[in-house]
């Protein structure tokens, strides 16, 4: 069904504020929830966690008061938005069975933004951060059973598989190659605009989230993992949001912001089956609706020009969280070998012996990897957990119960990494 959110009427924002017990809402039920339910909930606290934060640094560039008193208006009610969202996940969900939730939403949510990425280059952008999203859920899969006791299978269902994709060690890379070529408002599709800004709030989340709680752990082993990958979502932020527009100005972007955030929420309002959920996110709907209402009047104001004509007529496509298994396979089969040399993606083969690469890998790497550690101790106490639905793993070198990932992938590559 056509959408724009330009000729949506929405919710006063003088009828946006709730009460304390309005945003204390009662959880979902973990054991009930399904799986695409909880990868929704993430990403909407997500989106509303990047509104907050953008419209702070905004702020903090901005020297018109009245532009600050809006910004300040609108913002409280994106921060109210933001609990209702996160405070729908319950506290008997563990930590890292929220982390299992926040590596799901992290694979299909950006395979599905590769599926519909129109521009190559930016679907490259994807597929090779999708790889490593991938293994970090089998890392954290691996770890889940062998501290709780439990498989992550019902926490994911048959939706997604569990495998290695990437490995972990080779993820780290110097900083000067996590920069990718950017778009530009005036050139994109819109629909690359939306895909970018919402690939980059949730691997956001996923920095901030692992930040803030990894050092929770009592085991080291545990507080090594999300220490390592910690990392690597920090990579993936710099990886995203290099392919933004650095250009478009800070009210260009408020609007884009809004509109994503009108995108998503219309997309899941239209497919989220939980009737409470459903019913949250038509609320934010109507508020975002006129967050985007304000946000194109500034900018008519101040910059006298309408945002309403860079962007489309209507959304027709909804973002949609749904398997994809085989896609992720045929990447698997075709890229794991890739790494970043400045913004451009090679085989790690073709890399030279004195490329930066290695120095970064030997210094990073020189006191043991934890994300091989645990696939180590793993396989020592019983043998690595995997869910693997659609066959044996495309990448011969990776199979159950073949090599760790370094000496695999060097054994792929004909490349010794870590010296």
């Amino acid at each position: 069904m056509s959408f724009n959110p330009f000729e949506e009427k929405g919710l006063p924002l003088e009828r946006q504020l709730r009460n304390w017990s309005e945003l204390n809402v009662t959880p979902y039920d973990k054991r009930d929830i399904h799986p695409y339910s909880r990868c929704r909930a993430i990403v909407v606290n997500g989106i509303e966690v990047e509104a907050v934060m953008f419209s702070h640094q905004m702020a903090r560039n901005t020297a018109d008061p009245d532009v600050k008193k809006l910004l300040a208006q609108v913002r409280r009610i994106e921060a109210q938005q933001q609990k209702a969202n996160n405070w729908i996940i319950p506290g008997n969900e563990s930590t890292l069975e929220v982390t299992i939730g926040y590596e799901q939403v992290a694979v299909d949510l950006t395979a599905w933004v590769a599926r519909h990425e129109p521009d190559p280059y930016l679907k490259q952008v994807y597929e090779f951060g999708l790889l490593e999203d991938f293994d970090h859920l089998y890392r954290y899969a691996n770890l889940y059973e062998m501290l709780e006791g439990s498989k992550a299978d019902w926490l994911v269902g048959d939706l997604t598989e569990i495998m290695p994709g990437r490995p972990t060690i080779f993820e780290h890379r110097d900083p000067a190659d996590e920069i990718r070529r950017p778009m530009t408002v005036k050139a994109a599709s819109p629909q690359s605009l939306l895909n970018g800004l919402t690939v980059m709030a949730a691997e956001q989340q996923t920095m901030n989230f692992y930040m803030t709680i990894g050092n929770r752990p009592l085991e080291p082993i545990a507080r090594g993992l999300y220490l390592e990958i910690a990392e690597i979502e920090e990579q993936h932020v710099s990886h995203y949001e290099s392919i933004l527009d650095p250009n478009a100005g800070w009210l260009m972007n408020l609007v884009l912001h809004e509109f994503n955030e009108c995108w998503i929420y219309h997309s899941f309002m239209e497919t989220e089956p939980d009737p409470r959920l459903k019913k949250a996110y038509e609320t934010h709907l109507a508020m975002e609706i006129e967050h985007l209402r304000i946000a194109r009047e500034l900018m008519k104001k101040v910059e006298g020009r309408d945002p309403a004509d860079l962007m489309p007529k209507s959304l027709d496509s909804l973002l949609t969280f749904e398997s994809n298994k085989n896609y992720v396979r045929d990447v698997i089969a075709r890229q794991v070998d890739l790494t970043a040399d400045g913004s451009d993606f090679v085989p790690i083969g073709d890399l030279p012996a004195d490329h930066r690469f290695f120095a970064y890998q030997k210094t990073v790497n020189a006191g043991g990897v934890p994300s091989e550690d645990v696939i180590t101790q793993k396989k020592a106490k019983g043998g690595e957990y995997r869910l693997e639905t659609e066959g044996p793993h495309p990448a011969p070198s990776l199979r159950q119960n073949g090599a760790e990932g370094r000496l695999a992938y060097e054994e792929r590559t004909g490349q010794t990494v870590v010296r």
